[in-house]
């Protein structure tokens, strides 16, 4: 062995070592509670184990609705009451195995928070990272500049937030379906999508920078719309305790023990706590002990922190940067506007025009979710009005026969049609009425996946 590999190298193998021999142990108990079912984990503690079991718990779309979290000295101990999202016990039986293997020993995939605009080659797709300033129409824009460079959008997940935006868009190649790892291609998609993101507000903030590894995309949504101050209002940090979102957060030091206490009280909603946990973690803090509660309307969560140092929070400035902090991660993901699915066969620039559809009739796009299942374009939109308000019935009615009535689908329980609204006589046969619409069933945009 060099007598000169860096400590971390030499950490990480440690680290390694010590999983080996004692390896994570992880129960999935049915029978202790009527209500839920117990995810008990004993783990050798490193940085970073509480996210990977939340993350797994999250990817499985389980609900935490309880947690006690203990991780004192070189080991932790952690128990979910977890269900699904129905609120029925677990029957599938790879939780154990999954959170094993997430906590076994492997390379740490910690990103660099450099980029507004990166690009990264994978196995199947080529990444992008987008960050920059929110305004109606730019997801259109981002989208009819991918179409034209002859890439085809597979995934994608945009998040907005205090008039910011981050963006993750999985590409390949139109004529291949392959990755795009030619640089002066990826330079020139680079240069095109910083122009679009620069506009003619955010001279500073838009720079390009190419990324390396892979991560969470949910995580590295947040850490991009951290590293580019989304928890900033004005410049200057803005409160967390939003009066129409109802969040409240208290950050407090426990003096005769060295912790700082971090108290969250909010709405409920799935991944809350992925949110926090995930924020907390890549704020540099460790946390020795926590209590989650998410059993009714309300979510209940406290946590006893430390700087990866061990130290407190020393400073009433680091205080209200924690509480702004995880007030914006909570918000990132409590999505505004009217819920609309778009379900229909894949097409190349399907993207592309559904959002210029959208912008020509004044919608703003304020999160987005796009996946492709086998053939079929599954994707999700949440809209707005260009000033945030509201959206008229009357104008998503147009927006849906523009699109297909049959494929552009209202998913919102509030959401209540015009009683003038007789969308009724409109019908995927009568799309040939207008040229538009013949147009946009030509385009591939109103078959529908039913």
């Amino acid at each position: 062995m060099d007598c000169w590999s860096s400590p971390l190298a030499v950490d990480d193998e440690f680290e390694k070592l010590v999983l080996r021999m004692n390896p994570p142990r992880v129960t999935v108990d049915n029978a202790s509670s009527k209500n839920a079912t117990l995810v008990k984990v004993d783990s050798a503690n490193k940085r970073g184990s509480l996210l990977e079991v939340v993350q797994v718990l999250t990817d499985m779309n389980l609900m935490i609705r309880r947690a006690y979290i203990s991780s004192d000295g070189e080991w932790f101990m952690d128990v979910f009451h977890v269900t699904d999202q129905k609120g029925n016990k677990l029957s599938e039986d790879d939780v154990a195995e999954r959170i094993q293997l997430s906590l076994g020993p492997r390379i740490r995939s910690f990103r660099s928070l450099r980029s507004s605009v990166g690009v990264q080659a994978a196995a199947e797709h080529t990444t992008i990272e987008l960050t920059g300033r929110d305004r109606p129409g730019l997801l259109s824009e981002v989208f009819a500049v991918l179409a034209n460079l002859k890439c085809n959008v597979v995934a994608a997940e945009v998040w907005t937030h205090n008039s910011r935006m981050a963006s993750v868009v999985y590409i390949t190649d139109e004529a291949s379906s392959l990755p795009i790892d030619d640089p002066d291609r990826l330079a020139k998609i680079k240069q095109l999508l910083l122009f679009v993101l620069k506009g003619n507000r955010d001279k500073k903030s838009a720079n390009t920078a190419v990324t390396v590894g892979s991560t969470h995309t949910e995580r590295r949504l947040h850490q991009l719309m951290y590293a580019d101050r989304d928890y900033d209002v004005d410049g200057v940090d803005g409160g967390s305790a939003g009066e129409r979102t109802k969040i409240s957060v208290t950050v407090d030091n426990c003096t005769d023990k060295g912790y700082t206490v971090v108290t969250l009280r909010c709405q409920d909603r799935p991944k809350l706590i992925f949110d926090t946990v995930c924020t907390l973690t890549d704020m540099d803090y460790v946390v020795f002990h926590g209590t989650v509660i998410a059993e009714g309307p309300e979510a209940y969560q406290e946590y006893y922190i430390r700087h990866v140092d061990g130290s407190p929070i020393s400073s009433e400035a680091e205080r209200q940067r924690v509480i702004h902090c995880l007030g914006a991660a909570i918000k990132r993901r409590t999505s505004e506007g009217i819920k609309l699915e778009l379900c229909c066969d894949d097409r190349v620039g399907l993207l592309s025009n559904v959002t210029r559809i959208f912008r020509e009739n004044g919608l703003s796009v304020t999160r987005a979710e796009v996946t492709t299942r086998g053939s079929q374009a599954v994707n999700m939109f949440y809209v707005t009005d260009s000033a945030g308000n509201p959206v008229k019935s009357e104008i998503i009615e147009a927006v849906r026969r523009q699109i297909g009535l049959t494929i552009l689908r209202v998913k919102d329980d509030s959401y209540s049609q015009s009683p003038t609204q007789d969308t009724g006589k409109f019908s995927l046969g009568n799309l040939f009425r207008s040229r538009s619409e013949k147009f946009l069933y030509n385009l591939g945009l109103i078959k529908s996946c039913s």
